[in-house]
């Protein structure tokens, strides 16, 4: 059976300030699409944890799929192991979660193939451990996200249809975090002042002077969409979006991009495809 691992995107993403050990504190949305990577888990009665699919450079010790699975079999006490495959779509560096949700996939589904059932929230707070995004992807919705992340509410945004374009840049998160020139002052707000179309991503435009491929793309979509809101980038980028009211207006707009621009279309997911794989 394969496990997916959906993309998220953020609606909005705001730096409101540091914590002293320089940590950065958020207000975003998280929502999932229909888009992702896939993982076939085959379990291992000899506890090995084996990966058939390593991605080129990454040593096995720091693949988070890997340390996923560790993490979860050490913490339980679990004997098993697993074969892992991983199915790659989502690019690297593109601000899509992909790395995140393949890791929240390895725990949801051998919380459940370990025979482990740990509860949501356990499985959350080992998530944090791996990276800050993982959170999101056990919880399992749409979600109002503060603190580093981690700290999560459900919120649905209206349905809608995204077209996402993958400009050929891996950004370093590190960097643009620590970047002098990031706004990190953002006020703060309340969930009850959401509203579609919310927000800006506080993190865009140092991205797009660091790398024109963003910024042209950004211009693009910005030219071309009549979507729900302005077009905008993901995460600390590389990856930029918009939505729109139907899948076939997506699509419609999607084929009409320039033939260097590469990308997907997809709809909006409000709840993870493992969601009641936790309790």
């Amino acid at each position: 059976m394969k496990y997916p691992a959906p993309a998220k995107i953020n609606l909005f993403l705001h730096v409101v300030g540091r914590r002293a050990d320089g940590y950065h504190l958020l207000q975003t949305v998280f929502r999932f699409l229909d888009y992702g990577d896939s993982l076939d888990l085959t379990p291992r009665r000899d506890g090995v944890i084996r990966l058939l699919t390593p991605i080129p450079g990454v040593p096995e010790s720091r693949d988070l799929c890997w340390r996923a699975a560790d993490l979860l079999r050490r913490h339980a006490g679990c004997r098993l192991g697993v074969d892992i495959e991983l199915s790659k779509r989502l690019p690297m560096g593109g601000g899509l979660g992909g790395g995140s949700s393949d890791a929240a996939t390895v725990l949801l589904a051998l919380n459940r193939l370990w025979d482990i059932n740990l509860p949501r929230a356990e499985l959350q707070s080992l998530g944090l451990a791996l990276g800050a995004d993982v959170p999101v992807f056990v919880f399992g919705r749409s979600a109002f996200a503060e603190g580093v992340g981690e700290v999560l509410t459900p919120w649905n945004p209206a349905p809608a249809s995204y077209i996402v374009l993958t400009p050929p840049v891996h950004v370093s998160t590190q960097a643009i975090f620590a970047h002098p020139g990031l706004t990190r002052d953002t006020p703060s707000i309340r969930i009850a002042a959401l509203f579609d179309g919310f927000g800006r991503n506080d993190l865009e435009p140092l991205a797009s002077a660091l790398y024109p491929d963003i910024a042209e793309c950004l211009a693009w979509l910005r030219c071309n969409s009549g979507g729900l809101g302005n077009a905008r980038m993901t995460g600390s980028g590389a990856c930029v979006f918009a939505g729109f009211a139907s899948r076939a207006e997506a699509e419609k707009v999607f084929a009409r991009r320039p033939g260097h621009m590469n990308g997907f279309v997809a709809d909006g997911l409000d709840q993870h495809p493992l969601f009641e794989f936790a309790d």
